[in-house]
Order: structure tokens, then sequence, then C-alpha cells
């Protein structure tokens, strides 16, 4: 399937589908969780071209797990796009959920429970925002962790509206170097170039959990753009348990896709619109 990031096509729809879905809904301002990373970076320069950089607001909101890079990259970016900035540090929340779990939790490992607690603790916050300042709130997640899953229900996926759901992450990193590239490097380059990492534990990255992005993505468009099956993508030359892997990851995820927040519509198959992964056909062909 050929790309669609040509030109600036996808930044300008981007940036339209958030101006009107705000006035449509009601709202003058927006705001996000910026962490240092790809994702909520674009969406930061996305809601400033379309709501206006004073009309936006970023939050950074650290744990014990927050790189001095990511904090640093967060503000950087902040300052170049001259919207609002704010930290709002996490741990003392974190640490009294922990003390109040511990009994329940019985000395078990820390595990995904903790992890997903500290993207729950920053949604909490944003939603506190929203309502007392009457803002929509932006969630930052891509198509592909949408795709998988990786994402956590009440945390990151909180928001009105997923303006970057619809772009797998290798495309998110081709429209942010694009838009570099028209900017004179607005996006700091340590956000581009670093590993990505929900930094939920130590030294976390991204492929911890997943299969690097660039094959993700490239089977999960044969997957939901090609309607192809596993056997189909396998022959294609891709190793058929990853393929396997993959597919089952993408069904299992439904019922998170279920209760996330609209996506604008770029690409020729959108979650939200229709699309609804083929669970039981996925399972036989799996098992």
């Amino acid at each position: 399937m050929q790309s669609c990031f040509t030109d600036d096509a996808v930044e300008q729809a981007l940036i339209t589908g958030i101006r009107d879905y705000m006035q449509k809904c009601g709202f003058s301002r927006c705001h996000l969780g910026l962490s240092g990373g790809i994702d909520s970076a674009l969406v930061a320069y996305l809601a400033v071209q379309a709501a206006g950089k004073d009309n936006v607001a970023c939050f950074s909101m650290p744990s014990r797990f927050s790189s001095q890079g990511s904090k640093d990259d967060a503000a950087g970016l902040a300052s170049n796009l001259g919207c609002r900035y704010e930290t709002l540090p996490i741990e003392a929340t974190f640490t009294a959920f922990l003390d109040t779990l511990q009994p329940v939790f019985a000395d078990r490992p820390f595990d995904v429970a903790e992890e997903n607690l500290q993207a729950r603790i920053r949604g909490t916050l944003l939603m506190a925002y929203a309502n007392k300042f009457n803002s929509m709130l932006l969630a930052t997640g891509n198509k592909s962790e949408l795709a998988m899953g990786y994402c956590t229900l009440y945390g990151d996926m909180n928001g009105a509206l997923a303006p970057i759901g619809d772009l797998f992450k290798t495309e998110v990193f081709m429209l942010c170097r694009q838009i570099n590239e028209r900017t004179d490097g607005i996006i700091p380059e340590t956000i581009l170039t670093k590993p990505p990492s929900a930094e939920l534990r130590p030294n976390q990255t991204d492929q911890d959990s997943l299969p690097p992005y660039d094959l993700l993505d490239a089977i999960l468009k044969l997957y939901l753009y090609d309607n192809l099956d596993a056997s189909e993508i396998t022959a294609q030359g891709f190793d058929g348990v990853l393929v396997r892997r993959i597919i089952r990851s993408a069904a299992s995820a439904e019922f998170k896709r279920r209760q996330a927040p609209p996506v604008l519509k770029v690409s020729p198959r959108a979650f939200g619109m229709g699309r609804r992964m083929p669970i039981a056909r996925t399972v036989y062909e799996i098992e």
C-alpha cells in the first residue's frame, strides 16, 4: 500500500479535524499529557496549530521512572511551541496508592498492575483539569498501540479525541520528520531518535513488549487494510509465529478499542469506523 505521506495533506487534515471537533463540541481550549515521547509531541504540535498556543496546556507528570531526558524534551518542546506547560509530579500519589494496595497485593512482584496504575493516575489528573477548566483532553495514542492493546484503559486512553489514533507509529515518525523539515526542528531531535518507552518500569522500551515498529506496522497493514489472514501474510515472507502473535493480540484488544475515544480518520480503514476484529475467525486460525 502506498504511503499517503507525500505532502502536508495528512497534517492539515488532522489540524482541521481537531479544530472542527473542538468547535462542534463547544471547546475553545484543549490539553494533553506531554511525556517527552514522539506521540504526545506530535499531538501537542497539532493542537497548537489547531487551537492556538494560548489555548493549549501541556502537562508533564513524572514518576520515579521518568528519565531526565524525557522531562527535558517535554519542556523543550513546550517552549518551542509557546504553549502553557505545567509539571504535576505523581510520585506521592503513586506511593499512596501502593501503600493502600499493599495488603491486597500481598508482596507480589511489580508487574503490569503497578505500571497501569501510573497511567491511570495521570489520566485522573488530566480529566480533573478538563472538568475544572472546560478543556478538551486529547489522547496521544497511535494506531499501532490501539491495534495491539498497548495502552491503558482509564489512563492514557482517556480523552475526548485521539488525533493520531489512525496513524501507525512509523507514520508518526515520518510526519514528525516532515514537520521538522518545514519548521527548522520545532520538535527536539532527541524525541525522534531515542527508543520509544512508556517509562513505567526501570529501563523499559516499547520493544520489550512489541515487535520492532517497522515490522509490526507492515504486518498490521496487511491484516487491517488488505484483509489477509495469517497464512496469507506468512506467505509474503513474514515469520508465522510472529504473525499469529500479532493477530491474536489485535483480536484480544478489541475490548479496549470499544472504549477508546474517536479517532480522526486519515487512512483507508480506521478503528471505530466499522472495523471490528474478526475474533472468532482469528482464534480458529491460530489454534
